[in-house]
C-alpha cells in the first residue's frame, strides 16, 4: 500500500501523474509547489477534520483554539469529561457535538482504533469509519489522507475540488461528489497527490485556501 508520509513521496507520485496524464501538466505548472501537510494520525486529528466541516477557515480556527483550551489535553476522555457546556462554549454545533462524543466513545470501548487505520486498506478503513454515526465519506477521506498517510485517496465530496476541476476542464457547472469519484479513478494509485494538486490549483485560481485542514 503506497504511502504520502514526505514531500519525496509527494514528488514521486505527481512525476508518475505528469507522466501518464499530460493534461495535467499545465495544471501543475499554475498550482506551484504541492504541500504535504501531514499530521500525527488519532483523536485530535478525527477532531480537527469535524470541526473545520462546513464553516469557514477563520471560524474553525476560533472553534478549535477554544475546544483545545477546555480539553487540554484533547483526548476522547477529556472530550466526555468536558460535556456539554464546555462543548457550547468551545462553538460547537450539536450535530458535531454528538458526532465528537461518538467517536470518542468508539475510541474508548475498543470498537475504533485511528492508528490501525493507517495499515488497513483503503476500502477496510473507509468502511470502520463510516460505520460511526457522523462520520461521513468526506471526513474519513480528508482523515485518512492527511492523518493516515494512505496514498490513493480523492474527496470527492469537496466542494474546493469540485470547483477547482471544473474550472481545470473548462466546465461551466462544477461535477457532482459521484462524477468527480469516477473521474479520480484515472489517478490511481496517486489519488492523493491529485487531491493536493487540485487543492492548490484551486487556491493559485481563487486566491484563497480550500484545503480542509490548515
Amino acid at each position: 500500500m503506497r504511502r504520502i508520509d514526505t514531500l519525496d513521496d509527494i514528488a514521486e507520485g505527481l512525476e508518475v501523474l505528469l507522466q501518464t496524464h499530460p493534461e495535467l501538466g499545465v495544471i501543475a505548472e499554475r498550482a506551484g509547489p504541492l504541500p504535504l501537510r501531514r499530521s500525527e494520525p488519532g483523536f485530535e486529528s478525527l477532531a480537527s477534520v469535524i470541526v473545520s466541516q462546513q464553516v469557514s477557515k477563520a471560524s474553525a480556527a476560533s472553534i478549535w483554539d477554544r475546544l483545545v483550551r477546555l480539553n487540554d489535553p484533547l483526548t476522547p476522555e477529556n472530550y466526555l469529561a468536558g460535556g456539554e457546556e464546555a462543548w457550547r462554549l468551545a462553538g460547537l454545533s450539536r450535530a458535531k457535538q454528538a458526532t465528537l462524543a461518538r467517536i470518542s466513545e468508539a475510541i474508548i470501548a475498543g470498537e475504533l482504533d485511528l492508528f490501525d487505520l493507517c495499515d488497513r486498506p483503503i476500502d477496510e478503513a473507509m468502511q470502520v469509519m463510516t460505520s460511526v454515526k457522523g462520520i461521513g465519506p468526506w471526513t474519513a477521506e480528508v482523515y485518512l489522507l492527511f492523518s493516515a498517510g494512505h496514498a490513493d485517496v480523492f474527496p470527492s465530496g469537496d466542494v474546493a475540488l469540485q470547483h477547482a476541476y471544473a474550472h481545470a476542464y473548462c466546465e461551466s457547472v462544477r461535477p457532482d461528489s459521484k462524477a468527480l469519484r469516477l473521474f479520480a479513478e484515472r489517478w490511481s494509485p496517486w489519488r492523493g497527490v491529485a487531491a493536493r494538486l487540485f487543492w492548490a490549483y484551486y487556491a493559485a485560481t481563487r486566491g484563497r485556501d480550500g484545503t480542509p485542514i490548515a
